[in-house]
């Protein structure tokens, strides 16, 4: 498996005589055979700034620096997919972060790309592909002339054109998951925010957060006009926003409203899960599924990336209890990165969590960051480092009643409260 390499005009280049390296958190290692899979359709190949490539010397089985002016190279892979090593390289300036994006190592094997990864769902929904922009613009223009005065839709349209985002094209198009956004403040602090950076991070957000309050009005009129199929699944908590529950107001009477008038689809919300009286009001609303991001069941881990503000895990834990109790199908939006996601007392302290909420769904997503900043951090290694493939395994063995996935899978209605 020939090394991967780019020049500074980003073309793409196999070195015949040095062997693909790959890294697993700040470890440069080997990569297994069992941990390659062509490159997906969708996938996108990048250059790391700032990176040289690291590769291993086939004559002699050393481990080098490729010589010359060049740069690393990594697969940004479409969602259903779960990365299992980063890029093999080494920062030519320590001082510069590379763009908040989950690289993913990439080989050239028999005339082709493959990456190490493994398919963790099926990526049709999610494809960028099978989004007709043409169609999506229609629909957009058509939406805002329809509520000329819903300022949501004003927002969405921009995150649907401009960002092409699939979540808020969804809203436009009718179709699978849609997103109505509902807050513009937070109660976590969240190292590689997409949506809100501080000054002094040094990164740069690629999205902008909404900066107004909605109406009730506003939001029933995106619900109802986007919940008119048995599947149609409507979420608050976007990457636009804060946290949506610090809105449970509006929240709240807004289900209450469309589920006076429908009962079609589903009613989600993607949350940190943090608030938890609010959690357990919006729940009682009629909520039917529940999304939370974590990075780790680790206080330590999860509070160094988080940086919550007024609640503790402790709190997730019993939101995500409460709902799973009232018949909430639950689920986390897990924030993997190798090297540290697959370290013994994250593996375990992981699987008590999900036995203790009653989960029924882990979202593997691949975590969007710069290794390094992300590395100094957090919690250094206390146990052995299993690898990411192994990880899985291990999930699917220890929590045979739990979905390992990507995405939502909608539970049959009967079996929701």
């Amino acid at each position: 498996m020939n090394l991967v390499y780019a020049d500074e005009k980003g073309n793409l280049f196999d070195h015949p005589d040095y062997i693909a390296l790959a890294r697993s958190g700040d470890m440069i290692v080997e990569i297994m055979e069992e941990e390659l899979i062509p490159l997906p359709n969708g996938a996108t190949m990048v250059g790391l700034p700032f990176t040289r490539p690291i590769g291993m010397n086939a004559e002699t089985g050393e481990m080098q620096v490729l010589p010359g002016n060049y740069q690393a190279v990594g697969a940004l892979l479409p969602q259903g997919f779960t990365r299992l090593c980063l890029p093999g390289y080494a920062k030519s300036d320590k001082n510069e972060k590379l763009p908040l994006f989950g690289y993913t190592a990439v080989v050239w094997k028999d005339g082709q790309f493959y990456v190490t990864a493994e398919q963790s769902d099926d990526p049709y929904k999610w494809d960028p592909l099978n989004c007709d922009r043409g169609e999506l613009r229609v629909q957009v223009e058509r939406i805002l002339n329809k509520y000329p005065e819903n300022r949501l839709y004003k927002h969405l349209s921009h995150c649907a054109l401009g960002y092409e985002c699939l979540t808020s094209s969804n809203t436009f198009l009718g179709r699978w998951e849609g997103g109505v956004p509902v807050s513009y403040s937070c109660n976590a602090g969240c190292f590689g925010c997409i949506s809100e950076q501080p000054d002094d991070s040094g990164f740069v957000a690629p999205q902008t957060r909404m900066n107004f309050k909605p109406t009730v009005d506003e939001v029933v009129e995106i619900m109802l006009e986007h919940l008119r199929e048995p599947d149609s699944i409507i979420s608050f908590g976007q990457g636009c926003e804060g946290e949506p529950s610090t809105q449970a107001r509006i929240i709240v009477e807004a289900m209450q409203r469309v589920r006076s008038q429908t009962k079609q689809g589903y009613i989600n919300i993607n949350t940190n899960a943090g608030l938890t009286d609010f959690m357990r009001a919006i729940v009682d609303a009629g909520l039917d599924l529940m999304r939370v991001s974590t990075i780790s069941a680790i206080d330590e881990h999860y509070n160094a990336y988080y940086k919550p503000r007024g609640y503790t895990l402790k709190n997730v834990e019993k939101s995500l209890a409460y709902a799973s109790g009232k018949g909430v199908y639950t689920s986390i939006n897990y924030l993997i990165f190798p090297g540290v996601t697959d370290r013994e007392e994250e593996i375990e302290a992981m699987i008590g969590f999900a036995k203790r909420t009653g989960l029924k769904l882990i979202q593997m997503r691949n975590l969007n960051i710069d290794p390094e900043s992300y590395l100094e951090l957090i919690p250094k290694a206390q146990g052995e480092i299993y690898g990411m493939k192994q990880m899985l395994e291990i999930f699917r063995e220890e929590l045979p009643d739990v979905v390992i996935g990507s995405y939502t899978h909608l539970p049959p209605k009967a079996i929701l409260k």
